[in-house]
């Protein structure tokens, strides 16, 4: 399958503390991958250097077989923060609008949607099952809901790549599983590419095609055969903050940086 990543000799340092160093990997047309790793490992920084928002110290990133400081077709890559389904949970809009927000630059500047903007955000809640509260305000809607929302808002621009970072943070346990249901159906039925930042490795292991494990600065790759008991409470979240604290984040603070 054709590379939609590769990542070569990569390091990153934080002032003059390295993050990782000479790391190297590569995604394919249709991987589902998981990145897992310890807070501060610098797993949200990984993804930050894919999504060109930082320059690596040294190494090389290629996408879709393209440089990446040559690379211009960024609506090709969906990418959703940490918590970003809540960013839009006060904001006065409906499911339908907010979807729809994202195809601004297509629409122009003070100009009404047409019918192909109108289809394409129906087509995007539909990948999501959430055609029916397509007219319902965000804030009336689940934490569950919003979040399907807030991934059909990436999807209307038909990504190829999808990059997420920490998609279950803040959801009960059903709707983490139906989240990574949702994400697996995605990639299975429209062969979309996710690599997705988590610290829930025990029930992503059962959805996801590979696991990365960023830890003290090195990545490797793991058979979903040895994500063990002992990994898994490794790199699971902390309960609370005070928690994480305790457990010395570094960085940018918190593993959300990172």
């Amino acid at each position: 399958m054709p590379k939609v990543i590769e990542v070569d000799n990569l390091s990153f340092n934080h002032g003059n503390e390295p993050v990782f160093r000479k790391i190297g990997f590569s995604v394919s047309q249709g991987d589902f991958v998981a990145i897992i790793g310890s807070n501060g490992t610098g797993k949200s920084t990984l993804l930050r250097l894919l999504l060109g928002e930082l320059a690596p110290a040294v190494g090389n990133i290629r996408l879709f077989d393209q440089d990446i400081h040559q690379f211009r077709n960024w609506p090709k890559i969906g990418y959703l923060p940490q918590a970003g389904f809540q960013s839009g949970a006060g904001f006065p809009a409906t499911a339908e609008e907010i979807v729809k927000a994202n195809l601004f630059s297509q629409i122009g500047l003070l100009r009404f949607p047409k019918k192909e903007h109108r289809e394409k955000t129906q087509r995007a809640l539909e990948l999501v099952d959430m055609a029916a509260y397509s007219k319902r305000l965000i804030g009336e809607l689940s934490g569950g809901q919003q979040q399907r929302v807030m991934l059909a808002r990436v999807l209307v621009n038909d990504p190829v790549l999808l990059l997420l970072d920490e998609p279950t943070t803040g959801v009960d346990a059903q709707t983490v599983r139906s989240l990574y249901e949702l994400l697996s159906q995605l990639n299975r039925k429209t062969g979309l590419t996710i690599v997705m930042v988590t610290h829930d490795t025990g029930r992503a292991a059962n959805y996801v095609s590979r696991i990365l494990c960023l830890e003290e600065g090195s990545l490797v790759e793991l058979e979903k055969s040895q994500v063990d008991e002992e990994l898994l409470h490794r790199h699971k979240h902390p309960a609370n903050d005070d928690q994480r604290r305790q457990e010395g984040d570094k960085g940018y603070g918190s593993d959300s940086g990172i």
